[in-house]
């Protein structure tokens, strides 16, 4: 074969894989179409509590972190600020509308070492589990400013009291 006949083969090749990527990712903006980002401000009166610089890695399903959800604007990793209020979260991702989530749809919070494409130190990222309407899903959040454990902390501090269930009413 030839020098060009090799460079055809390769950029075809090429070609075929970045068009296998495209269709994959619309077949994923597909599949989580009706998931939509909490695109909003905070409740009128919420008190601001603190912020904190984050790199946002990704929000996946829930307990599957290998699994990106295509959520149109937190599709992909972004700087970001997170905004704690007595009300709830706010995240400011680079390029984006702010996104309010409140608390009411807060879940839980902990550490995680592993999401999509980042591999960290043994608990380095945050992960918070929330809801977009009836789906639980985990977002990802390398804090930038403050330890992860401290962001941890400042999270939890707004999740609301765990409702008796059972015998404990």
């Amino acid at each position: 074969m030839t020098r060009e006949g090799a460079l055809l083969v390769m950029a075809g090749v090429a070609v075929v894989l970045v068009a296998l990527g495209l269709l994959a990712w619309r077949r994923r903006t597909r599949r989580d179409g009706g998931l939509v980002a909490p695109v909003g401000e905070a409740p009128a009166g919420a008190a601001e509590l603190s912020v904190h610089s984050v790199l946002y890695v990704a929000t996946t399903r829930h307990d599957e972190p290998l699994e990106r959800l295509a959520i149109r604007g937190l599709g992909f990793r972004s700087k970001a600020d997170v905004v704690l209020t007595d009300r709830g979260m706010a995240l400011d991702l680079t390029g984006q509308p702010r996104m309010f989530v409140p608390a009411s749809d807060l879940l839980a919070v902990d550490r995680a070492t592993v999401a999509i494409d980042r591999v960290v130190e043994k608990d380095g990222l945050a992960r918070l589990v929330w809801r977009i309407g009836d789906t639980v899903v985990d977002t990802y959040l390398r804090p930038q400013d403050i330890s992860t454990g401290a962001l941890v902390a400042a999270i939890a501090e707004i999740l609301p009291a765990p409702t008796p269930t059972g015998t404990d009413a």
